[in-house]
């Protein structure tokens, strides 16, 4: 069996009783487990085609190779030289496969594109002859790994997910080579400059610049409001004046008008609507609403942390796979679900208030996407990292929350009356009171109940002071990480307010800015290309990404939705109902006619390094 990393194999080793371990895999029981690295091997640079694309040119591009080829990865610390540990392990994995004694090949990467990919690019290398198969699970639990093996699939029935792999890796290295090496050529002048361009790049920095020019341009206007204390012997509160669905005003003389028209006056309530409102836990988390929510709360999280954080979870069997697009659980795994509830409620002070329950909500075939939301394992972590904790605890209430009762809250609408010289002058007042905790029992409560006192409709009430406050309005704010995740998992769609809700449901699966897995290292190489940098949680453009959107001429690139049909074009292509031919062809044709265009067009410098004179 081939694992993905060494964890993996581990965790196959052990489920399966592989007890001898030897250099670069383990052995026993009649199986042998070996692992890559990841990715162990890489597409050809350009200059290993042909060496005069070493020396940039603006004749050598466009560059698409007759046939793309593939060798062993460099080394991260010496990109000039072949990676040791990579070259070693491909030929123990060689040497394994070429045992008499091996009579078959089971690929049990990560299930998803880059998986498959992993897995297909070494077993191509290789030229395996050997019957492969392909173990489908979504956690590395004993339990998980054998039931995965008495339902292996063939090689050949993961062609769809191997075309998808593969076409995303040739786009991405068509796009980029050709794209960031005519840009850097044409828009920059020195040394240590290079425009990184990419295909899930540039909408990204495009949604920034964006929100950027909306905060730029946004003109602030001054409102006000008028404010009244009332009181009675029940106590005091404060009511705001509203007029139809108004209660910001525009204009400072007609609110000074009406405070003088009113004050001192006494009120009388005329209206007090109380009703109870419930509030249901959020979703199971998806990836992108993990990284979401833990980056907001908690200080020193990137996505890109919350991901490696995730991955050790899930390669230590505490949780299942985190790169997932889906919100809801595979209806086939309620009982494994109802198990795994058990175990976790079991100390709980409040479990008898945690009950399994079918809902659809929770288990829900149609928003499962490839793979189930995250959720915790029957394996329960012993000794968790800081980091590790707060990761697996957020996992962990959110699968709890799902199986416990509403939140209830008391919700208190008052509406006072003042007489003023023709009309009755309104004042609301509102109150929310947590009167049931339910699923808010797993969270700290950081939010006071806003009391009011217990007055009633038909009491009268003195106006203790009248006031105008004056205020702005406020423009978008910055994109954090989880807005920037939003946006990205859903193209652009619905982030133009400031609401951070991660509640998305209607996401169309594979119309989207990159995936789960990729989306966060999108992030880091933006910062690292200096096109964007970060100030406490805020995301903000450089001068360098302002140039870069503004003189960039393939908008194509820019733009979420074609970068969105693009997406979903390779989800249709895992998905058997879009050819990877097709795919490629579209790619090359437009990267052939978009370096032509940039080589035609007079050109605007966006970077200089050159000495001055």
């Amino acid at each position: 069996m081939l694992a993905e990393k060494p964890s993996v194999a581990k965790n196959i080793a052990e489920a399966l009783g592989c007890k001898t371990r030897k250099d670069g895999h383990l052995e026993g029981n009649g199986y042998v487990v070996t692992w890559a690295f990841g990715h162990l091997l890489t597409l050809y640079d350009a200059k290993d085609y042909d060496a005069k694309l070493a020396l940039w040119s603006f004749e050598n591009f466009p560059y698409i190779p007759e046939k793309f080829k593939y060798k062993i990865k460099n080394s991260s610390k010496n990109r000039k030289v072949v990676d040791a540990g990579a070259k070693k392990q491909l030929e123990i994995i060689k040497t394994l496969i070429n045992r008499e004694d091996v009579e078959e090949i089971i690929s049990a990467t990560d299930f998803d594109r880059e998986g498959e990919l992993i897995a297909l690019l070494i077993f191509n290398f290789l030229k395996v002859k050997k019957p492969i198969y392909r173990i489908l699970i979504n956690e590395w639990t004993p339990k998980e790994i054998k039931k995965g093996l008495n339902n292996i699939k063939k090689n050949s029935e993961m062609k769809n997910l191997q075309d998808a792999g593969v076409s995303r890796q040739l786009a991405d290295w068509v796009i980029g080579i050709n794209f960031t090496s005519i840009a850097t050529m044409k828009y920059t002048r020195g040394k240590g400059n290079l425009l990184n361009i990419g295909r899930v790049l540039m909408p990204t920095l495009k949604m920034i610049y964006d929100r950027e020019m909306q905060i730029k341009n946004f003109k602030v206007e001054e409102f006000f409001e008028l404010d009244a204390t009332f009181e009675n012997e029940k106590g005091e509160y404060k009511g705001k004046f509203f007029y139809g669905k108004r209660n910001k005003f525009p204009n400072k003389k007609t609110m000074e008008r009406l405070k003088n028209e009113i004050k001192g006056k006494d009120g009388v309530i005329v209206e007090k609507i109380v009703e109870i409102k419930k509030e249901n836990p959020p979703s199971l988390f998806n990836l992108s609403n993990l990284q979401g929510y833990v980056t907001s709360k908690f200080k020193g999280f990137t996505a890109d942390k919350v991901l490696k954080v995730a991955q050790n979870l899930y390669e230590k069997k505490h949780i299942t796979y985190p790169r997932t697009e889906s919100t809801a659980l595979e209806e086939s795994i309620k009982d494994k679900a109802k198990n795994v509830l058990e175990i976790l409620k079991k100390d709980l002070p409040f479990k008898d208030e945690i009950v399994f329950n079918k809902s659809k909500k929770v288990f829900n075939n149609a928003k499962v996407e490839s793979h189930s939301a995250i959720m915790p394992t029957y394996v329960l972590p012993k000794k968790l990292t800081a980091d590790e904790k707060i990761v697996y605890e957020a996992i962990k209430n959110r699968f709890i929350s799902q199986f416990m009762p509403s939140a209830k809250y008391e919700n208190t609408e008052i509406v006072t009356s003042v007489p003023g010289e023709n009309y009755e002058r309104l004042f609301q007042t509102k109150g929310k009171i947590l009167k049931f905790k339910g699923w808010l029992k797993l969270y700290k409560a950081d939010k006071k109940d806003e009391l009011l006192p217990p007055v009633e409709k038909d009491d009268k009430v003195t106006m203790k002071n009248c006031k105008i406050s004056s205020k702005k309005t406020k423009p978008p704010a910055h994109h954090t990480e989880k807005t920037l995740l939003k946006a990205m998992e859903t193209c652009g769609k619905n982030t133009n307010s400031n609401n951070e809700s991660e509640e998305d449901s209607n996401i169309l699966y594979g119309y989207s800015i990159g995936t789960a897995a990729t989306r966060a290292e999108t992030i880091n190489k933006l910062k690292y290309a200096g096109y964007i940098n970060q100030k406490g949680k805020s995301l903000l453009i450089t001068d360098k990404g302002i140039k870069l959107i503004e003189v960039f001429p393939i908008k194509e690139l820019l733009d979420t939705d074609y970068t969105g049909r693009l997406e979903k074009k390779l989800y249709d292509i895992e998905k058997g109902t879009f050819k990877k031919d097709d795919f490629l062809k579209e790619i090359y044709n437009f990267t052939t006619n978009g370096v032509n265009k940039i080589k035609r067009i007079r050109s605007q410098v966006i970077c200089d390094t050159r000495p001055k004179k």
